[in-house]
């Protein structure tokens, strides 16, 4: 296969493959607490004609050398976990990490799972909950005849009971952070995995060591910047158009030597 044939291929890969990154990004505008990915291009193995440096003759070097590329790959996705733009909803069950930190929740198998998404619910046994069912971490039980419930921005849970003048503690919220949150593997869901990118999990309490604080009644938005992701796609469809361009011209270069050498 002629080697320009080849190197343009893997532009179509590339440039489809970011497309579908650029995709999922505006397919989640308004996905709460989601966070835009960005592709992450790297150049493929040199086949090295000339070697720089190499000898000319006995008393002279290349100051150059002859290097033909092989295509493009995109060698990773990256998370970027810029603050989304806060939603005020006035729900008291609605809260957000405005800053550094995650929400653990507890998975069925047993393991524990992270999320920015703070839309959480009370199950049929009083436990807070996420929309797909997971106890938030740790385990906060709504006790019967709770009327109020308020959350402070250090996490701490009080509500109000029937018939009672002061408030009751019910437990607290805490937040996680990761070293890395880039690490971090993308379940669905709105959850993310531990991994060994991410380093380990670190538990505290918000508003001290760098973590956020918890804000009540209100969402964090997708960071995803529509403007931003429009003209990425454009980019990706002329760089797709350039690379089906190059297939097209070396297409007709090999018809000019078959039919004409």
């Amino acid at each position: 296969m002629n080697q320009a044939l080849w190197v343009a291929k893997t532009g179509l890969d590339a440039q489809q493959t970011r497309m579908s990154v650029v995709s999922n990004n505006l397919a989640n505008t308004n996905t709460t607490g989601f966070k835009r990915d960005r592709a992450n291009f790297e150049d493929l193995l040199y086949q090295q004609v000339r070697q720089p440096g190499g000898a000319s003759s006995a008393q002279t070097q290349l100051p150059t050398g002859l290097q033909l590329g092989t295509g493009v790959r995109v060698v990773s996705t990256a998370k970027d976990f810029q603050q989304g733009n806060p939603q005020q909803t006035g729900r008291a069950l609605d809260v957000m990490v405005n800053g550094r930190g995650f929400f653990e929740v507890l998975l069925p198998d047993g393991t524990s799972a992270y999320t920015r998404d703070g839309s959480f619910k009370i199950s049929p046994q009083g436990e807070l909950v996420t929309n797909s069912g997971f106890a938030v971490q740790p385990g906060i039980q709504i006790p019967e005849g709770a009327q109020a419930m308020t959350i402070g921005q250090d996490g701490t849970i009080t509500v109000q009971m029937a018939g009672e003048g002061q408030a009751l503690e019910i437990g607290s919220l805490t937040i996680t952070d990761f070293i890395n949150p880039a690490g971090l593997q993308a379940r669905g869901e709105n959850l993310y995995l531990e991994t060994t990118a991410s380093g380990p999990a670190q538990n505290g309490t918000p508003g001290l060591n760098g973590l956020g604080l918890i804000e009540q009644g209100a969402l964090e938005g997708s960071n995803v910047n529509v403007v931003e992701e429009l003209v990425s796609m454009i980019e990706t469809q002329r760089a797709y158009e350039m690379n089906a361009k190059a297939i097209s011209t070396t297409d007709s270069m090999l018809g000019y030597l078959n039919n004409n050498v």
